[in-house]
């Protein structure tokens, strides 16, 4: 019997990996789960609104200086509180109003936008690396690995999440934007882990993963090649509904003075500045919540869509 290259294995193993677009054919070809999850993406307004405003978004945080020229921190006392929101004047420096030292709400709201940004894409990377790989491999290998990574995530998810997080920044005497992110991944890894080692789990038994490991596949190849990319959506979806949250737990550290600090700009520092001046001057603490809540808004909307588009249940 002539012998089986890995590039034959490679072929056979993945000529007999499903696709979730089974019966459906575009010109003629079968597309595959992220062909057809992207082609249901298209044909959602939701998607569309939701995408829309997060390249917004991110243009803001990556270039804040297209959208005002006035300095966040730059402060001046004659305007304070006295100087209320001039809504016609779009752009400029009072189009929000002036907060208690004088600073403009509209250029700190600009220059807000990226420490939010960074800390919700920063612990969203971080703990789909850390959680995914430790779900994958508990997943795949089962056994003694598979105990000692579920006690630990088992663990981590007895920690309420704000509180130990408060903990956790505490202990630092300065909190810059890195310092928030490695805090936040560091206890929220278990929910990604949790979602991974079930899908890989349910993708390790299936039959093309067989026919690679009866043909010889390594280890490696098999997790790689065969398991992770038909065990990652459920992992997508559920990272991309978290950012929002991340964002939303940033903004309640910075709040509560756990979080970031001055001299970096957050959401978080002018809603606990604007809600003690909330009953005579509103604005300083409504606008700030308010692109807040549009930014988390955004991304569980495109959690949602993500979500309806790589479960073929929900179509």
């Amino acid at each position: 019997m002539p012998d089986v290259t890995e590039t034959q294995t490679e072929a056979v193993a993945e000529a007999a990996a499903p696709t979730a677009a089974e019966g459906h054919k575009a010109q003629g070809k079968p597309r595959s789960l992220w062909g057809d999850a992207w082609f249901d993406l298209r044909h959602r307004p939701m998607f569309w609104i939701s995408a829309v405003l997060l390249l917004l978004l991110l243009i803001i945080a990556a270039f804040p200086g297209l959208f005002t020229s006035a300095d966040p921190r730059d402060g001046d006392l004659t305007n304070h509180f006295l100087t209320k929101p001039e809504l016609g004047h779009f752009f400029q420096p009072d189009w929000f109003g002036y907060d208690g030292q004088g600073r403009s709400i509209y250029a700190r709201v600009i220059y807000g936008t990226r420490a939010s940004i960074m800390v919700g894409v920063g612990v969203t990377a971080a703990v789909t690396l850390v959680g995914g790989l430790m779900g994958m491999l508990a997943g795949y290998f089962g056994g003694w690995l598979d105990s000692v990574i579920s006690r630990v995530t088992d663990i981590f998810f007895g920690i309420p999440f704000l509180l130990g997080a408060m903990v956790v920044l505490n202990a630092f005497t300065e909190r810059k934007v890195y310092v928030v992110i490695l805090a936040l991944a560091f206890l929220g890894w278990t929910s990604i882990c949790r979602v991974m080692r079930a899908s890989v789990i349910t993708a390790k038994q299936a039959d093309y993963v067989t026919a690679a490991r009866a043909l010889g596949a390594g280890t490696p190849r098999i997790l790689f090649r065969h398991v992770l990319p038909n065990a990652l959506a459920p992992t997508i979806v559920v990272a991309t509904i978290a950012l929002g949250g991340y964002i939303s737990a940033e903004a309640t550290l910075s709040f509560l003075g756990l979080g970031l600090a001055d001299p970096t700009i957050s959401w978080g520092i002018d809603i606990s500045e604007g809600s003690q001046a909330i009953r005579d001057n509103p604005h300083a603490l409504l606008f700030p919540a308010g692109m807040l809540s549009l930014t988390v808004f955004a991304f569980i909307m495109l959690g949602d869509a993500v979500r309806d588009a790589l479960d073929p249940k929900l179509r």
